[in-house]
């Protein structure tokens, strides 16, 4: 068979095959190409984005079928990450003296980590493993809001409003991990 010639005896599934009298010479690829085209069976049978509800590339969420509802859904690693981000700034605003470079590398050390473990804990291996996991990270969360409490104590940073925020912050993500600690301790128990 030559070069670009497309093999006129391929079985066309789930169809008759159709007899052509013309030469091949006579037919242009696509007639070739439409009748050598199989069926797809039913379990590789494409989902097309209508039925999987994903916007089709290209189109504005915001405006389109496809925009999530107007609550907004609570996410947790989102939460972690605008704290480590935040904590990430205000670090950089720490003083450049020694005593400021040390409470700089501690509080990004531990206000970072959160983020970072709670990538562990959603791999978890067992329901304990799972909750030392959580634990860890509320450990160094605890240890964020005492090294945020010393900075909010320093007078060339005790007036920043972001300092506020952070400390509100890490006292909230402290409540949500000793509630989940909490509730799945309970669920281990039962």
């Amino acid at each position: 068979m030559g070069e670009g010639r497309v093999k006129d005896d391929v079985p066309v599934y789930g169809a008759m095959r159709q007899t052509d009298s013309r030469p091949k010479s006579e037919r242009t690829t696509q007639e070739i190409h439409m009748r050598t085209k199989r069926k797809t069976p039913n379990i590789e049978r494409r989902t097309s984005n209508a039925e999987r509800k994903v916007p089709p590339f290209g189109v504005n969420e915001a405006n389109s079928e496809y925009a999530a509802p107007k609550k907004i859904k609570y996410d947790l690693e989102d939460r972690l990450l605008e704290f480590a981000v935040a904590v990430v700034e205000l670090t950089d605003d720490l003083p450049n003296t020694r005593a400021g470079n040390h409470i700089a590398g501690q509080l990004l050390r531990c206000g970072t980590s959160p983020y970072g473990h709670h990538g562990e804990v959603e791999s978890a291996e067992s329901r304990k493993d799972f909750i030392h996991k959580l634990k860890v990270c509320l450990k160094e969360l605890r240890e964020t809001r005492r090294w945020l409490r010393l900075v909010s104590r320093l007078k060339k940073m005790n007036r920043d409003p972001r300092l506020v925020a952070c400390l509100a912050e890490a006292q909230e993500l402290i409540r949500i991990f000793v509630a989940s600690v909490r509730t799945t301790e309970r669920g281990r128990n039962k």
